[in-house]
Formats: C-alpha cells, sequence, structure tokens
C-alpha cells in the first residue's frame, strides 16, 4: 500500500521558506508519509483542484510583496474569475515568513491565507507569522505551529500501521549518490550549461549567459569606508534586452581559498570526478551541474559553503556524527531548548557552513561525500538593479555594487559573497566572464512623454533611476526629477558629471542630500519636505509618478511619512485623506517602490 500523500508548495526568496519546506518533507518521511516538495511557479497551478492536503510556506519581500518564485501563482490566485467553490476538497494550512520591523509583516501569508479560504479551502490551523525579528528567529512561532499541525495532519493520513516512525537521530536516505569515476572520459568537457550567442532562448538560471565583465571600476573615494563598484558587462549577441527597472540575476563562485580550505577539512580530492544519480524517480539532478562533474566544480560553483547555516544544517550533521563530543554539542543546537546558544554561536556573529565545519573536524572529515547536497544549499543568484539603458548603451549592460564587508567578534572580516567575489574580477589581468540573466524588476516607467517623474534613490538606490533617466532622455522625455541622498558630495557622489550635464541640458533637476556635511543630518525626506510645494504641485496638478528605491530597513517609512507631511501641509488634506491619497497613488501605479534589506 503507497504511503499516503500530501503537497508542500513554498515561494521563497533568500531561501528560508524553502529550508523550512524542506523540514516539512524530511519530518513527513520520518513519519512515513508521502510529500512532494515544490516551488510554487514551477507547480501547475490549476492541479490544486485536485489536491486534498496542502502547506503553503511563503515569505513577504519588500514592501509586502510576494518572492520572485510565487509570483505568477499570486497573479492566478488573485483572478477575479476564479469560483468560490475552486478549492472546496482541498483543506490547506499557511506558514508565514516575515520581519515585524516592516510595515506589512507577513503580509503575503495573511492573504493567501484569506483568499484560499475565499476560494472555499478548509485551514487546518490558523496561518504561522514566523518573525525574524524575535531572539530566536522564525523557529519560535514555527516550531510549535508544526506540532499542532502534525497532530492534524496524522488525523487525515495516518501512516501505515506496519511501519515505525524512523527516529530524529537517525539519518534519512541522501537524495543523490555520488558515483565516483576512476578515470576522466574520454568526451564531453566539464562545464556549465550557458547561453551562447545567437541562442533562440533569451538566458535564464539554468542557461546563464557568459558575460564579458568589461571594467570594474570603484566609484567611491579612496577614503570612504565602502568600496562601491560601477561594473559593465558586454551583452553583444546574448539576446538579453532590458527596459529601466529591470534587474539582471548574477551566479556568483566560492574564493578559491575558500574551496580549497573545504576539500581539505573534508578529505575530498577536488579533481576527482563523479557523476550525480538521485535515489528517489521524482527528483532530478541539480540543471547547473555538469555530467560528470568535479569536486572542485560543485564546491566552487554550487555548495554555499560561505553561507550562515540553518538549523536544519546542524540536524543533519548531529545525524552524520561519529564524534560522541562533537555530536553531543550538535544535538544541542539542533534541539528547541539549544536556540538561544545556536544564535550566539552562529547567527549572531554570521559563522558560515565552512568555519562550523573547521569547528567540528572529526565530523566535517567523516562526511559521506552522498549527503553533502543534502547539508549544505546551492549558492542562489543574486539580484541587481540595472544601472543602465540600452538606447544610451546599446550591447552594454552596467550594475552598481557596494561590496558588503563588515565585522563581527570573529576576526575575520564577515564578506557578502557575490559583491567580494565581483570586486576580485580583474578584467585588466585577461578575459573574466560572469553567468547572468535578466527579468522583469517591479518599477515600471510611464510612456506618456510629458508625464514628470520623481525619483527617489539614496545610495546604490539610485541605480534603477541612472537607467531610467537614460532612456527618458533618449525618448525626449526631460521632465525629470531626481532626490538623490549620500554621505559626502567627495565620497559617494555617484554619476555627478553625469548628472550635471542633463542639469544644464534642461533633461533633470537634481535636488541632492549630502547628509554628513553639516552639524545636523540631512535626508532625502528633508529635502522632500523642502521642496513640498513642487512635489504637491507635480502629483496633484500634473499626475507625476513617485518611484522609490533603496534600503527597505526605515527609508521608506521615513519617505511615505514625508509625502503625508507634504499632502497635509501643501495639499490642505486632512490626515485619514492624506493616508488615502498615498494608498491611491499605490493603488494606480503612480507611487512605486522597489527596496532590499
Amino acid at each position: 500500500m503507497p504511503n499516503p500523500q500530501f503537497l508542500v508548495l513554498f515561494g521563497s526568496q533568500t531561501g528560508t521558506a524553502q529550508d523550512v519546506s524542506e523540514r516539512l518533507g524530511r519530518e513527513a518521511r520520518r513519519r512515513r508519509l508521502g510529500c512532494r516538495v515544490q516551488a510554487l511557479d514551477s507547480y501547475p497551478v490549476v492541479n490544486l483542484i485536485n489536491e486534498p492536503l496542502v502547506i503553503f510556506v511563503c515569505a513577504t519581500t519588500g514592501q509586502g510583496d510576494p518572492p520572485d518564485n510565487m509570483k505568477n501563482f499570486w497573479r492566478f490566485i488573485f483572478r477575479k474569475k476564479l469560483p468560490t467553490t475552486a478549492l472546496c476538497q482541498m483543506e490547506f494550512a499557511v506558514l508565514g515568513l516575515g520581519d515585524s520591523s516592516y510595515t506589512k509583516f507577513n503580509f503575503v501569508a495573511k492573504k493567501l491565507h484569506r483568499r484560499l479560504l475565499q476560494l472555499g479551502g478548509s485551514a487546518l490551523l490558523p496561518v504561522c507569522l514566523g518573525d525574524d525579528q524575535h531572539e530566536l528567529g522564525p523557529d519560535a512561532a514555527v516550531d510549535p505551529w508544526l506540532r499542532d499541525l502534525w497532530d492534524r495532519v496524522l488525523g487525515l493520513l495516518p501512516p501505515p500501521p506496519d511501519l515505525a516512525e524512523i527516529p530524529p537521530g537517525v539519518p534519512l536516505p541522501s537524495k543523490f549518490t555520488l558515483l565516483f569515476l576512476q578515470e576522466a572520459p574520454s568526451t564531453g568537457s566539464e562545464g556549465q550549461r550557458v547561453a551562447h550567442p545567437g541562442s533562440q532562448e533569451p538566458p535564464s538560471e539554468s542557461k546563464p549567459f557568459l558575460a564579458p565583465m568589461i571594467s570594474n571600476q570603484r566609484v567611491t573615494g579612496p577614503s570612504h569606508f565602502q568600496d562601491v563598484r560601477l561594473i559593465e558587462f558586454d551583452i553583444s549577441g546574448s539576446g538579453i534586452s532590458f527596459a529601466a527597472g529591470d534587474v539582471v540575476l548574477i551566479q556568483p563562485s566560492n574564493s578559491a581559498a575558500h574551496v580549497q580550505q573545504f576539500c581539505q577539512v573534508l578529505g575530498l580530492d577536488p579533481d576527482q570526478l563523479f557523476t550525480l544519480q538521485p535515489r528517489e524517480p521524482d527528483v532530478s539532478c541539480p540543471t547547473r551541474l555538469p555530467q560528470p562533474c568535479s569536486m572542485r566544480h560543485l564546491v566552487s560553483h554550487y555548495l554555499d559553503i560561505a553561507s550562515v547555516p540553518r538549523r536544519s544544517f546542524f540536524e543533519l550533521l548531529a545525524c552524520l556524527s561519529l564524534h560522541e563530543l562533537e555530536r553531543e554539542k550538535l544535538l544541542e543546537f539542533s534541539s528547541a531548548q539549544g536556540q538561544e546558544e545556536l544564535f550566539e554561536y552562529c547567527n549572531r556573529p554570521r559563522r558560515t557552513i565552512l568555519e562550523v565545519l573547521c569547528d567540528f573536524p572529526h565530523t566535517a572529515a567523516a562526511i559521506p561525500p552522498d549527503y553533502l547536497l543534502d547539508l549544505i544549499p546551492a549558492i542562489r543568484p543574486r539580484a541587481f538593479s540595472i544601472a543602465s539603458s540600452m538606447l544610451a548603451h546599446p550591447s552594454r549592460l552596467q550594475i552598481l555594487v557596494a561590496v558588503v564587508q563588515f565585522q563581527t567578534r570573529l576576526k575575520e572580516p564577515r564578506r557578502g559573497l557575490c559583491s567580494s567575489w565581483l570586486a576580485s574580477l580583474d578584467p585588466g589581468q585577461g578575459p573574466v566572464r560572469v553567468p547572468l540573466w535578466v527579468r522583469p524588476g517591479s518599477l515600471a516607467f510611464p510612456e506618456t512623454p510629458d508625464t514628470p517623474v520623481i525619483m527617489v534613490g539614496p545610495g546604490t538606490g539610485v541605480a534603477p533611476f541612472r537607467a531610467a533617466i537614460q532612456e527618458r532622455v533618449a525618448q525626449g522625455q526631460t521632465r525629470n526629477f531626481l532626490f538623490f541622498g549620500c554621505r559626502w558630495r567627495d565620497q559617494d557622489f555617484y554619476w555627478e558629471a553625469e548628472w550635471q550635464e542633463l542639469e544644464t541640458r534642461d533633461c533633470l533637476t537634481l535636488v541632492p542630500a549630502f547628509s554628513r556635511e553639516q552639524e545636523q543630518k540631512v535626508y532625502v525626506q528633508h529635502r522632500l519636505r523642502e521642496l513640498g510645494s513642487l512635489v504637491w504641485e507635480l502629483l496633484d496638478r500634473q499626475g507625476a509618478y513617485f518611484y522609490l528605491a533603496g534600503n527597505a530597513k526605515s527609508m521608506p517609512a521615513d519617505v511615505s511619512e514625508a509625502l503625508m507631511s507634504i499632502f497635509q501641509e501643501n495639499g490642505g488634506l486632512c490626515s485619514p485623506d492624506a493616508a488615502a491619497y498615498l494608498a491611491r497613488l499605490q493603488r494606480t501605479q503612480r507611487f512605486q517602490t522597489e527596496t532590499w534589506a
């Protein structure tokens, strides 16, 4: 008799929702239940009407937006013509992951829960609201919710009576087996699946374009605290096209030093070739890995050894450990009671997977290679706003990259994988190629020639607006208003000469805010208030569109507050009417944001 089946669908931006979904899959297997785990956009959504039990795990990104890998599902599920009985045979539960420091905390999970009820679905449990801000992270809400979930699921899908539950300390079978080759194959060469120039299909995550890097230039002053790069790629013959507001995704690699250290700690031969074979018929091999593949390629381009490990990493590592003392500590870190200690050891100092493996050397040296893909997540692509227009720079694509580096209590500085990797590439030393592809962004600019555009872009948030201004000027649209914020005029005033030249041609009105050049800090929201009458005139009388890009933490709320104040002081609206005015701008796409954590 086949095991009872249910479905877990996830929408994940940074990998947390995927990790929780895979945890559900593992816990189902331990309970002898069949469980399919899929990204929402890879699941044929019309099949939902045939699913008896579905668990949705979804993150909320930016200002209440769904993650990229559930946007198609999101559009479909909110179609007005769907009947209210469409999901009347489905039992469901929604687990949300968010951050309570944002206004729209877990907005996607709450809205999805309501929509599934509207379509006739029956909720097993109230929606779970995981919170990054909790001192123990999302698990503080997720753990007790999952305990209740399993009680309900096992009531609906009793496991086969003749099969006992697999206890937590016993490792589940690995997803893949690595079949080591004794000698190199005589034909074929190792490499990424890539889109070749002249290819019919545009580049994508499964087939990126290896774009030659043309230049990699630091654009902040030598004494500035942050290294920011303007990087240019040649996309001739790639089939890539983009418009202002679009985003480029870049697939980074681990540093050679980290790859070597990882192989040493695990006792792996970097040149060893292997082929990958799934254990289960419904599991496919990762498209990004060639067959055959070398251990060096796997660790360099696929395993995210520089990421901060999640609790699931410690759970599996404890199962695989043969060293009594190390196993004891790993079990403690993976237990519900040990989450505070795990946070202090791992999350607070941002300790990486590689560093953890170095701290548990006996366990690391005994990890069976078959478990590498279960233990370590895949490197995720990083998204950057495109900072140039094809109308101004044909066959070129430019990005503005702030190199992430900061100190914790650990001796080594913490470095962003993608930004540090990009900064290390020097096209002056020889050809450099970077795997990339493009997708539509969340900003769309008006096509009507006379519509004014107000853009607020502090720091690297100005990148998409440079693309927009280049594109609009090339099309004869000159009513461009840019509020740009940085610290110092002579250190991080990106594209100063370009803006000034556009101002002399009456193609741009630039309003800079230099936060550190006077005793009182001045930010973009202060400049907006100073020019409140102009902002109100443009928005209310001239139908302007308003755009905001940059860090998602406090700046969007500060700018929204400044707008509310302008609507009241310059527009004469009372507070509720000002809030309704702002909401109307958002609803009609005349107020758009692109923010990142």
